[in-house]
């Protein structure tokens, strides 16, 4: 007899290489169909998306892997190199490079991607540099540039960096989300605090898609950016902007939720979520 107490989500490990660097990464699962493969945000890890992996709906129709970028959640940092005699910088060829080296590693066939915040733009890069590896992509709070948060006080001396890193998502949330879990989103990005600052460094810095958005073909590879109202980082009017200069690019407003959907208030988030899985397979079946 099975136990309704236990989640049906599983955990593993996978060794990649990429750029000369091994990895061995944490990815969560479940579900069945078409990969949904799924990026948390900056400086935090593969819990938040825990709410989707749970999602009965979605999972009986795309297997969903949500999994850890290194040095976030159980991945660790590089295996094969002495990782803390440098700083931690994350670039765009190297977000790019993992996703694409992580989905060949675990034989996904024409895999959907979505990422949030520095995952939703790096969404826009992987329309833009590798359409024919993915069936489409879902940008959550993306857009083609987000200057302006790559700080060193992410992780000054003076500063207590988990608290700090943390504290900084409570007014990107909207009041209507639920209080427990607006304190789990803090939670979470407490524990995340050393990698917060490189990854910032790909959001504000080495993301810059201005004057590119109409390389990238929305046919070929479908783009649906989804943006809560509550989000200043980047705004509904940033990634709408973003979504008309992309080709077939399409864009949906989430009112009364903010820069973490997925886990301030998956709720609220799923309905957005499935309209834009719809949107994004009818690209698909037009074109074919």
């Amino acid at each position: 007899m099975s136990n309704s107490k236990i989640s049906p989500v599983t955990g593993r490990y996978v060794t990649i290489e990429v750029d000369g660097l091994e990895y061995r990464v944490f990815y969560l699962e479940n579900g069945t169909g078409q990969p949904l493969v799924a990026q948390h945000t900056a400086g935090c890890h593969n819990h938040q998306w825990r709410g989707l992996l749970e999602d009965e709906e979605i999972t009986a129709n795309y297997r969903v892997i949500a999994y850890d970028l290194p040095r976030h959640g159980k991945s660790d940092p590089p295996e094969n190199t002495e990782w803390w005699k440098e700083e931690y910088k994350l670039t765009a060829d190297h977000f790019v490079h993992f996703i694409v080296a992580l989905c060949d590693a675990l034989e996904l066939d024409d895999p959907i991607f979505m990422g949030s915040s520095f995952g939703g733009n790096v969404a826009l890069q992987l329309a833009l540099r590798h359409p024919e590896r993915f069936a489409g992509v879902l940008s959550v709070e993306g857009a083609d540039y987000s200057p302006g948060f790559y700080l060193d006080w992410w992780q000054h001396p003076h500063a207590n960096a988990a608290q700090v890193c943390a504290s900084g998502t409570w007014d990107l949330m909207a009041p209507q989300s639920p209080e427990s879990d607006r304190w789990k989103t803090w939670f979470y990005y407490s524990q995340g605090s050393e990698a917060f600052k490189g990854d910032l460094h790909f959001y504000s810095v080495d993301h810059d898609l201005r004057g590119r958005l109409g390389e990238i073909d929305g046919t070929r590879c479908p783009v649906v950016i989804m943006t809560g109202e509550y989000d200043y980082l980047t705004t509904p009017e940033d990634s709408a902007r973003t979504a008309s200069e992309i080709t077939n690019g399409s864009f949906i407003n989430m009112p009364e939720i903010g820069h973490f959907p997925m886990s301030e208030n998956h709720a609220r988030f799923r309905v957005h979520l499935l309209e834009a899985l719809e949107r994004l397979q009818a690209v698909k079946g037009s074109a074919a």
